[in-house]
C-alpha cells in the first residue's frame, strides 16, 4: 500500500488550509454564514482535529471515548488552529508510516458500524479534510467575499 501518496495529499490540504488561516483576521472566526451552523472558527477547529480524531475512530474508539476526546479539544485562536493542524497531521503520518501491510489491510469498525481497512480509513480522512477545506473556501468566497487567492491543488 502506498500511504505516502495519500499522506502527501493530506499534507497539501493542510498546507493550503494554513495559507487560508494566514489570510484571516481574528474577527473572521466568529462569522457564521448560516444561522445554527458552524462559524468559520468552529469549522477550522473541526478541521484541525480531523487527523487525530479520525485516527482514533479508525482504531475502533467507542462513542464515549470520542466524546471525551472532543471535550478536551480547544482550538480557539488562529495560531492554535494552525498548530493543531500541523501536530495532528504529523501524528497521523507517523502512525500510518509505522503500520505494516498486514495492519493496513486489517479491517476496523467505527462506533456507528462502518467497517473499513485502515488504508480505506486513510482515504476517508483525505476525503474528510478536502471536503471541509472546500466548505471553508466556499464560505469565505461566497458569503464574505474573502477569496484567499491560493492554489488549492498542486
Amino acid at each position: 500500500m502506498n500511504c505516502e501518496s495519500v499522506l502527501h495529499q493530506i499534507e497539501v490540504a493542510v498546507k493550503t488550509i494554513i495559507e487560508i488561516i494566514n489570510k484571516l483576521e481574528v474577527d473572521d472566526l466568529q462569522k457564521r454564514p448560516t444561522f445554527n451552523k458552524q462559524s468559520i472558527g468552529e469549522l477550522l477547529e473541526h478541521i484541525a482535529v480531523i487527523c487525530e480524531a479520525d485516527w482514533h475512530i479508525s482504531n475502533g474508539a467507542t462513542q464515549e471515548e470520542m466524546e471525551k476526546f472532543y471535550s478536551n479539544v480547544s482550538y480557539k485562536t488562529l495560531e492554535s488552529i494552525e498548530d493543531g493542524l500541523i501536530t495532528n497531521f504529523r501524528l497521523l503520518k507517523n502512525n500510518y508510516m509505522n503500520l505494516s501491510d498486514t495492519e493496513l489491510l486489517s479491517q476496523t469498525t467505527s462506533f456507528w458500524g462502518l467497517a473499513f481497512t485502515r488504508y480505506e480509513w486513510l482515504l476517508e480522512i483525505l476525503a474528510h479534510v478536502y471536503h471541509h477545506r472546500g466548505q471553508l473556501h466556499a464560505m469565505l468566497v461566497h458569503c464574505y467575499k474573502k477569496d484567499p487567492k491560493i492554489l488549492m491543488f498542486e
